[in-house]
């Protein structure tokens, strides 16, 4: 395989900077980084970015997430192994980024079952987090970004 070309955000001057920031930033909220690693890994399943499920699995494991759950986060509803924390947090990035699969794409059920453990900032971090990681899996995976390429 080859990528078409480099990453967009490191061809275009200053691109890559603000993005980088904003994974900073997302760090900040207070959520767990494990939770974070399991939203990023989900977003980038449900988008078909191998570049990033590839990042994602490296860095939930280095965030200390099991085996078990990386493994299943594809079917978390099925698999044991989540909390409800973490549960609420994936649904919220699986309707967040499948915005076109219903009307309301982000009900009030799924944003209320996230409030419910998540406080304003912390839900902030979250909704970042799949939102950063919606706009890398289309950068890769438009380019066909190799995974594990990127170390």
């Amino acid at each position: 395989m080859q990528a078409r070309m480099q990453n967009p955000a490191q061809v275009l001057d200053g691109a890559m900077k603000p993005i980088l920031d904003i994974f900073k930033a997302v760090h900040t909220g207070g959520v767990d980084e494990q939770t974070l690693e399991l939203v990023h890994l989900r977003v980038s399943q449900i988008n078909g970015c191998s570049a990033c499920v590839d990042a994602g699995v490296k860095g939930g494991r280095k965030a200390g997430v099991s085996e078990d759950k990386l493994a299943t986060t594809a079917a978390w509803r099925e698999a044991p192994y989540f909390s409800d924390e973490e549960r609420a947090a994936l649904e919220l990035a699986e309707a967040a980024t499948r915005l076109a699969d219903r009307p309301d794409a982000v009900s009030d059920e799924i944003w209320d079952a996230a409030a419910t453990y998540y406080d304003e900032k912390q839900l902030a971090a979250i909704v970042m987090m799949i939102s950063v990681t919606n706009l890398f899996n289309r950068l890769n995976a438009t380019t066909r970004q190799i995974a594990g390429a990127w170390g």
